[in-house]
């Protein structure tokens, strides 16, 4: 039974028995319920270490499309556990906390852009996978950081696009493609925080670091960058690369994955504008935490369920992004 207090903040936060193993436990139950934990790059090092798959959005949707796991335990934000139960309409989806929304989806909320979309009739609709599902279900083919620019590439040149919400990615995109795609006015609010002369000046200190920038960022953050991409692809790179320093751009919870992929090498997060703290973090990332996840499994809940109209709509804008990263190998 689902407690009100639960109800009306969005999270259990029942004390955990003292003397318990929560780590064990949480793999216990993981092990008695069939569920499958999936964490986003972003979240907390204790998160990541207990996740059965840790990826980006593009890799966590592909793992969520083939679990056999009766529950996917979405560590991440709203938008990727609504994405996860509308792939997976049989299988229960919990998110630890249903106050981890996403800057960007709630900067693109669906009635108006679908108002913006009939407002310029004729374009193919790519919304980027940080949106509601109700956002998703007026899109023609959902992207991520991954395989946006690849997704843009496989339709003809002469195609009028319309891209939301991300101005700072569509904006890349544009620039890498010479396309003049319309763009909707959203924003990260983690990514547009970073300073441009903070950045420098760490490249002062540590000469030899090669820049890396998540595309999500401003232009004069990426035109600093000696690689631009997805959480993944940083981390591919920062593995491969033949450089012991780099300075990262993005969300500094991809530097958990980084250190303990190459332990040898040195991550420095890149810092926000007009803050003292060295790193940059996603507020709503950092909601899930370790006591969270173990009532969710415990209880049961919170649990995410998407209106049957609407992900019927958004589904197919989900699977044309599969296929053709599919496709495309990627």
């Amino acid at each position: 039974m689902i407690d009100e207090k639960w109800l009306g903040q969005g999270f259990i936060d029942e004390s955990i028995p003292e003397r318990i193993d929560v780590k064990a436990e949480i793999r216990r139950m993981c092990k008695e319920k069939n569920a499958l934990i999936m964490a986003h790059y972003y979240t907390e090092g204790v998160i990541q270490e207990l996740a059965d798959f840790v990826g980006d959005s593009l890799a966590l949707a592909q793992k969520a499309a083939t679990t056999d796991a009766d529950i996917i335990v979405m560590c991440g934000v709203h938008f990727m556990g609504e994405t996860n139960k509308i792939l997976c309409p049989e299988k229960t989806i919990l998110v630890p906390d249903l106050n981890a929304s996403c800057s960007l989806a709630e900067s693109c909320p669906a009635d108006e852009f679908e108002k913006f979309v009939k407002a310029h009739p004729g374009h193919t609709v790519i919304s980027y996978v940080n949106t509601t599902a109700a956002t998703k279900a007026v899109t023609d083919v959902v992207v991520t950081s991954s395989n946006a620019r690849q997704v843009v590439d496989s339709l003809p040149k002469d195609t009028p696009i319309i891209f939301g919400p991300d101005r700072n990615l569509g904006g890349y995109i544009n620039r890498l493609t010479g396309r003049k795609m319309l763009l909707w006015d959203g924003a990260c609010h983690v990514h547009e925080k970073f300073s441009v002369e903070k950045i420098l000046q760490l490249k002062r200190e540590h000469p030899t670091a090669k820049i890396l920038a998540h595309p999500e960022c401003k232009e004069s953050v990426t035109s600093l960058a000696d690689k631009v991409g997805s959480t993944a692809a940083l981390l591919k790179y920062s593995i491969m690369d033949e450089a012991q320093e780099f300075i990262v751009a993005t969300e500094s919870g991809i530097l958990v994955e980084m250190q303990k992929s190459a332990p040898q090498k040195t991550f420095i997060p890149a810092p926000p504008d007009g803050s003292t703290s060295a790193c940059n973090e996603c507020n709503y990332m950092k909601l899930i935490t370790l006591r969270k996840l173990y009532n969710c499994l415990k209880y049961g809940w919170p649990a995410i369920e998407v209106e049957p109209t609407v992900a019927k709509k958004a589904v197919k804008s989900i699977h044309r992004m599969l296929d053709i990263s599919e496709c495309l190998g990627l």
